[in-house]
């Protein structure tokens, strides 16, 4: 195991070592543009890598996975039984998990096929490869399991991961925020994209990525997902009165949020 020593004082020579953080990187059903994220920053990846002891990456290596280790960070979406387990050994032996991007923390675009999903399979296939395991509808890693810690969106900012990383690293007990992007909209002085006859999806998706694309004057699409202090229906009242079609606002939710039991309470779609 790595260690990493630090001053005990200013003017002491003693030093105090102790072991490095032991990561884990886990790629589940994606595109690894989250992965891309974190390895595009070269200039500070090398500063976020000499402060964990990286034990397992995909993307880089070969190595098995280990059987110990205190941070899991997962990227992707659950959609094989092989998956389930997976992520359960590692919740099993993980002191913190942490989920990066959509696919994992809403099933994101994978999640689109868990509507009527015994259909999907034959839509694609007319025999199932078995190199594809045991598949099931798609779900996101805090459906199957509990998670700490989250970093939202499609793709993840290298700077919210990092800042999410050390609070795993550090055991921070800071709250999380559960605020609508559209607060973050008004912040940051942007005229309302529903002015101009967009549906965006600002009005109940999470915040925390700064409102960027409505900055840029693109409608969200909520690749976040869905916040906790959302009201949908108070939000479908809107685009009514905008004159804009509710239809297409659900329809646009479920691009990210297609498994979120607030649009499809009554389903049971969801495997154990």
């Amino acid at each position: 195991m790595r260690n990493y020593c630090n001053n005990t004082s200013v003017n002491s020579v003693e030093r105090a070592c102790k072991p490095m953080p032991r990561v884990i990187v886990i790629g589940l059903a994606s595109c690894f543009g989250c992965q891309l994220q974190i390895t595009n920053r070269e200039r500070y990846l090398t500063d976020v890598l000499g402060q964990i002891d990286l034990r397992y990456w995909r993307m880089t290596s070969s190595e098995p996975l280990p059987e110990s280790y205190d941070v899991a960070v997962i990227e992707g979406a659950v959609t094989t039984q092989e998956s389930v387990d997976l992520v359960k050994d590692v919740r099993a032996h993980a002191k913190a998990v942490i989920t990066i991007g959509a696919c994992a923390n809403t099933a994101g675009i994978p999640g689109i096929a868990a509507d009527n999903f015994d259909e999907r399979v034959s839509q694609v296939y007319q025999d199932l490869p078995a190199a594809a395991g045991h598949v099931i509808s798609p779900r996101s890693v805090p459906d199957v399991i509990d998670v700490d810690f989250q970093v939202l969106c499609c793709p993840i900012e290298f700077d919210r991961f990092v800042e999410v990383l050390g609070e795993a690293l550090y055991e921070s007990n800071r709250v999380k925020p559960t605020r609508t992007l559209c607060g973050d909209c008004k912040r940051n002085e942007r005229t309302c994209l529903y002015n101009q006859g967009k549906i965006c999806l600002g009005m109940v998706t999470s915040a925390g990525c700064g409102a960027r694309c409505p900055s840029l004057g693109r409608e969200c699409n909520g690749c976040a997902g869905i916040s906790p202090d959302a009201n949908l229906d108070s939000a479908r009242s809107i685009v009514e009165r905008y004159g804009l079609s509710v239809d297409e606002f659900d329809r646009k939710l479920e691009m990210f949020n297609q498994t979120n039991d607030v649009l499809h309470p009554q389903d049971e779609n969801q495997e154990a």
